[in-house]
């Protein structure tokens, strides 16, 4: 049974919130990550089944030029990191996506690679977008060093010192990647190709994996200078300065279209999250492990954002609001009555009316925190076949289509489209890097090219093209006239059953921030301290706090 039939009949359904309050921009740019984000999903699984991690490679000189490989080994199937190192001058250096070189490079191979599969990716993975990879590829990606904490740690350890926490804790990785390319770009595997299998069914999953074993390859690196550099002297990283590293990545626009243009997985990560959240407000009482799991889950919580920094207007009101409502969730704790009935929903529902919606994401991720036996089988239903959904229904009658958009698409209808600032923006593809970007209508050129993500417009001018047209008129003869709302409809369509599926805001409006797409899909990802440095980029860390592969395996032994 989907996720989607499921919902239909469950006992949850009166505690799980509508998509026109899920579903819009300010509350989807305040969103946290969760135990069903997907680097959380590939963590458990290397952690709860049977994968060997290992690093059978190492060969890097004493200037830190060379390459590794980093096996992640399970009892049907292999995968490794090839990770390649360079000794990349300071002024080459650059976090945009048009860089030509950079400090380390790297695919995930499907499998054990041979020393002729090393030659091989060795002439093709430093050059990135201009060499070529192969299907026993399943990811492309490239970092740069955090100079500054780079040559810090390097330092400090050279000569058996750590490194200062508060150093660590300011920017929180030692290399940022600066793109993590899947699902067949550059001749990579296809997701088609690999779906099916059980540990890459989630989303996303071979790209955690990546940056996972990327952020392995950062620590051992900076550990392999500070021995060239002090010799017997040198020393590795504690395990607690360890753990408060992850991996940096600078993400822009290239990311924001594309949770417009798959509505159906944008609805099942939705769905999933609120289905969590229903499950665990439906309990009728509250386990005192689960409390407690709560209580710890809200201490890391509100240390996460005492060392959270960012000078982006937005960001800073989002932090203010965010400490605040977490002291006042600690508050409630205090004094929550779990012997009342389902406290969990009287916890939520107070939540609901006293925190912002910074506070009130925040708080369901800690609601979810300690209920993995109940929540985390959603992380199955994450995914989406989205060629089942492509085939239009043209023998629906025009009647139906017009129930669809006053129902499902009410917000768009009711927006005034003859007013410049609701038109202000549109989005198209670059021609320099082929990646999207968001122009303005009233300064720029290019909107000829304009790509169909403006939905509720296009919502609107379908409505409008119903009207000449018979309730009983099926859909095919609609099309057949006006063959321009193909899209529309079929977005229309999936609406129907998907009730996640859309963003319920204009996303061409003027006052329209990106970032709030950028946050919604990262924290999916899994990724936290968001630092907008405009309306349309982001930095973020990923895995700060994770194990290691050397974690996990000790975990297993245990």
């Amino acid at each position: 049974m989907s996720l989607q039939d499921q919902n239909s009949s469950s006992e949850t359904a009166a505690f799980r919130r509508p998509a026109s309050e899920v579903m819009r921009l300010a509350r989807m740019g305040s969103s946290h990550p969760t135990r069903l984000s997907f680097l959380r999903v590939l963590l458990r699984r290397l952690t709860d089944e049977d994968w060997v991690i290992d690093r059978p490679v190492w060969e890097v000189d004493a200037k830190g030029v060379g390459h590794a490989v980093y096996r992640v080994k399970g009892a049907e199937r292999t995968y490794s990191l090839v990770a390649f190192s360079h000794d990349l001058p300071a002024e080459m250096r650059s976090d945009r996506v048009i860089a030509t070189a950079w400090d380390a490079t790297f695919t995930l191979f499907d499998g054990d690679p041979s020393p002729e599969d090393i030659v091989r990716l060795g002439d093709n993975v430093p050059l990135q977008e201009a060499g070529r990879i192969s299907p026993t590829e399943l990811t492309l990606a490239r970092a740069n060093r955090s100079v500054r904490l780079f040559d810090h740690v390097v330092g400090a350890l050279s000569q058996g010192q750590q490194p200062d926490p508060e150093e660590i804790a300011a920017v929180g990785y030692l290399m940022r990647t600066t793109a993590v390319y899947g699902s067949g770009k550059f001749g990579a595997a296809d997701r088609d190709d690999i779906a099916a299998r059980p540990e890459l069914a989630a989303p996303f999953q071979v790209e955690m994996l990546t940056v996972w074993l990327i952020r392995a390859f950062t620590v051992d690196i900076a550990e392999h200078m500070a021995a060239v550099k002090g010799g017997d002297r040198a020393v590795g990283l504690s395990p607690e300065i360890r753990r408060m590293l992850g991996v940096g990545n600078s993400t822009g626009l290239g990311m924001a279209p594309f949770i417009v243009r798959h509505p159906v997985l944008l609805n099942n990560w939705i769905m999933a999250r609120e289905e969590a959240l229903a499950r665990v407000r439906a309990q009728p009482g509250a386990a005192d492990d689960a409390v407690a799991g709560m209580g710890k889950a809200l201490d890391a919580a509100i240390r996460n954002a005492d060392i959270w920094r960012s000078v982006h207007p937005v960001q800073v009101e989002k932090l203010h609001d965010l400490r605040r409502d977490l002291a006042m969730v600690s508050d409630k704790l205090s004094d929550w009555d779990t012997q009342q009935p389902r406290p969990w929903d009287a916890l939520w529902t107070w939540g609901s009316e006293t925190l912002s919606h910074e506070g009130q994401e925040a708080l369901l991720a800690l609601m979810l925190e300690p209920h993995g036996d109940l929540v985390d089988d959603l992380a199955d239903h994450m995914g989406a076949d989205e060629a089942a959904t492509f085939r239009l229904n043209g023998s629906m009658p025009i009647k139906d289509l017009r129930a669809i958009l006053e129902s499902e698409y009410a917000w768009a209808l009711s927006i005034d489209f003859t007013s410049p600032e609701n038109i202000a923006r549109f989005w198209y593809v670059s021609e320099e890097k082929l990646e999207p970007r968001l122009g303005e209508r009233a300064s720029e050129e290019g909107a000829t090219l304009e790509q169909p993500l403006c939905i509720a417009r296009l919502i609107a001018e379908l409505y409008a093209a119903l009207q000449g047209f018979d309730d009983a008129t099926p859909v095919a003869s609609l099309l057949l006239a006006h063959p321009e709302h193909r899209y529309t409809v079929r977005r229309a369509q999936i609406a129907q059953h998907h009730p996640f599926a859309e963003v319920h805001d204009n996303l061409i409006a003027a006052d329209m921030l990106p970032i709030d797409l950028l946050r919604c899909k990262l924290a999916f990802f899994g990724a936290n301290q968001f630092d907008p440095r405009s309306d349309r980029w982001v930095r973020i860390n990923l895995f700060q706090g994770a194990p290691y592969p050397d974690d996990v395996q000790a975990e297993k032994s245990t």
